[in-house]
């Protein structure tokens, strides 16, 4: 298993190499290349239920506010790779059973071919599996990983979620997600949320965060856990007894299985470095308004020489 302080200097090192326009070295990319876009996209009907089976007809995408032209669309239940992303601060001692279950439900509604991986996180950062194993389908493994860890000490929030995307990094799967379980507060990082919002952006990785956190709760940032998701292209869940927990966990996996796979061939003139906004929309005279969910925007990758 990588040491804390090991975790912690890539991080760093990774933020730097964006500062300085390259590639950092520890995120799945969001492109082939500088110039194709996949998005993972969850479209609502009025009623907020998943509106499933459109097709490519039904959707345009734009980017810096000019239409480009699909050259890849899919929907289907394929697998995903997950990472948990789960809070042992002081303030989440009381919560980790609520957690536990939340896990149960999401594993139980997910694909069963979906592998997932756990990164636990105080002030210090470690990998909750046994360092041999990447990935694993079992929730007696995953329930070990996250409860054998105390709840105490400060969080490194931001991190954890670092040190998640780049264990995504190698994995060649096309969807992939992290789950993100925290009261949203960061009082330990090294990293700021503006360094990891630009790792998320660079990333083709979806967000989905759980604020699990009481109202007067002082370290509670509901603000950063809604950027994270908005900027992938995920949703910011705060469920308020344990039984939302597991509902919303729920709803999460049913929602990663029912996401449409978007691609197009960018057809922006920007230096790849540059911060590129996105706007799907969908339209169908059968199914009424239709709410389109996909990431807000993301950082090319400069093309790698052959």
């Amino acid at each position: 298993m990588k040491s804390t302080s090991e975790l912690s200097r890539r991080a760093a090192f990774s933020w730097s190499l964006i500062a300085f326009g390259q590639a950092p070295p520890m995120v799945a990319q969001l492109v082939v290349n500088v110039d194709f876009v996949v998005l993972h996209t969850t479209v609502r009907n009025a009623k907020g239920q998943l509106a499933l089976a459109l097709s490519q007809g039904d959707f345009t995408v734009y980017e810096d506010g000019a239409r480009q032209s699909i050259r890849l669309f899919k929907q289907e239940d394929s697998p995903v790779s997950v990472g948990l992303v789960v809070d042992h601060s002081g303030t989440m001692r009381r919560k980790i059973v609520d957690v536990v279950a939340a896990v149960k439900m999401f594993v139980a509604s997910s694909n069963k071919e979906d592998e997932l991986f756990v990164v636990n996180f105080n002030e210090n950062v470690t990998l909750g599996l046994p360092a041999a194993m990447q990935f694993t389908k079992r929730f007696d493994e995953l329930t070990r990983a996250i409860a054998n860890t105390p709840a105490s000490g400060q969080t490194a929030l931001y991190d954890a979620i670092a040190v998640a995307l780049e264990r995504l990094q190698p994995d060649t799967r096309e969807k992939k997600a992290l789950i993100v379980i925290s009261d949203g507060g960061d009082n330990a990082s090294k990293l700021t949320l503006a360094e990891v919002l630009v790792l998320a952006e660079r990333s083709n990785v979806v967000l989905y965060t759980l604020g699990i956190f009481e109202p007067t709760d002082p370290d509670r940032n509901p603000g950063a856990l809604k950027r994270l998701a908005a900027a992938t292209g995920g949703d910011a869940y705060f469920p308020a007894t344990p039984e939302a927990i597991v509902t919303t966990a729920e709803r999460i996996a049913r929602e990663i299985r029912s996401q449409y796979i978007i691609g197009y061939s960018s057809s922006s003139v920007r230096p790849p470095n540059a911060y590129r906004k996105i706007r799907v929309a969908a339209d169908s005279v059968e199914r009424g308004k239709l709410t389109v969910r996909a990431r807000a925007g993301y950082r090319a990758a400069p093309a790698v020489a052959k």
